[in-house]
């Protein structure tokens, strides 16, 4: 049982979601305003990817990231900010030359994916450890690439979240641990419940939780309608929680769900078990997160 639990709110992700929720953030502005109202609600964390203003779809433009952050960092609520550094690494075989990648592949190289996060130095960002089926296509980081990439947040000093889809990238994001290529104590997210992933339950959690260090901090989330029901495992198992309109866009079964809706129902959830939500600053203490000039907190 978790008794000072980190809520982490994933306000806009990349996939196609604009479509569906009129309430997911879509430019600079609106993305930052979510996280503030979430943060408002009761968030520690606001998880960020970026999207193009015209289009709605993912972005990897430096500047829009750069945009985004600056407008959470001048914000008068304070929240730890948190960007993916998943970048591109969708894959999708084309029909006629499945060597080659066809409609929806979006790949980036490790340098690239590391980009915002050297540049704008966030206090957390995204590591995925490991290659994954994730619906009909598949994300590839290999191994080599994800410890170039680590050694590249090492040397920015940025916590790495690291991002396990299924129970091989445990096992591999404790080779990085082993290996020097993570700082101070590690810090887990396993994503559950994503097709075709490690299962949204509470088996599957208790293993995956088994499986690293007695000095690492640990969060999960489930997606879909799994989101509020992983809240409450995670926090009885021990660890943080995540929920957002990256994760799931409903607030009850035909009901769209806004971020801070998610977050306040989230916080109610965790309450009713008797824990607390840490604030940002406890967080940053409890993290070991260094502040955005660069010192350690």
């Amino acid at each position: 049982m978790n008794k000072n639990v980190i809520l982490s709110c994933a306000v806009t992700g990349a996939g196609d979601t604009t479509s569906k929720n009129p309430n997911v953030p879509v430019t600079p502005k609106e993305i930052a305003d979510s996280s503030i109202k979430a943060a408002k609600a009761g968030a520690t964390i606001a998880h960020v990817h970026v999207r193009d203003p015209e289009t709605g779809m993912l972005s990897h433009d430096v500047e829009i990231f750069r945009e985004l952050v600056e407008r959470i960092r001048e914000a008068d609520t304070d929240v730890i900010i948190n960007i993916t550094a998943g970048g591109g690494g969708d894959w999708v075989p084309s029909d006629a030359d499945p060597t080659k990648g066809g409609e929806g592949t979006d790949m980036q190289t490790p340098e690239q994916r590391h980009e915002p996060v050297g540049m704008l130095l966030p206090e957390i960002c995204t590591l995925d450890c490991g290659s994954v089926n994730f619906g009909n296509q598949v994300y590839v980081s290999p191994t080599d690439w994800l410890r170039k990439q680590a050694k590249l947040i090492q040397e920015s000093g940025v916590k790495p979240e690291l991002e396990c889809f299924d129970t091989g990238h445990v096992r591999f994001a404790n080779q990085l641990v082993e290996e020097g290529l993570i700082d101070g104590d590690p810090m887990f997210q396993f994503c559950l419940g994503i097709p075709w992933g490690a299962d949204a339950d509470a088996e599957t959690l208790a293993y995956m939780k088994s499986r690293v260090a007695d000095n690492a901090s640990w969060a999960a989330f489930g997606i879909g309608r799994m989101q509020m029901p992983m809240v409450a495992e995670s926090v009885l198992q021990g660890g943080n929680v995540r929920v957002g309109l990256e994760d799931n866009i409903y607030l009850k079964k035909g009901t769209l769900a806004t971020n801070e809706q998610l977050v306040d129902k989230a916080i109610g959830i965790v309450h009713s078990l008797g824990s607390e939500i840490m604030t940002p600053h406890d967080a940053r203490e409890f993290l070991k997160l260094r502040k955005h000039d660069g010192k350690a907190d």
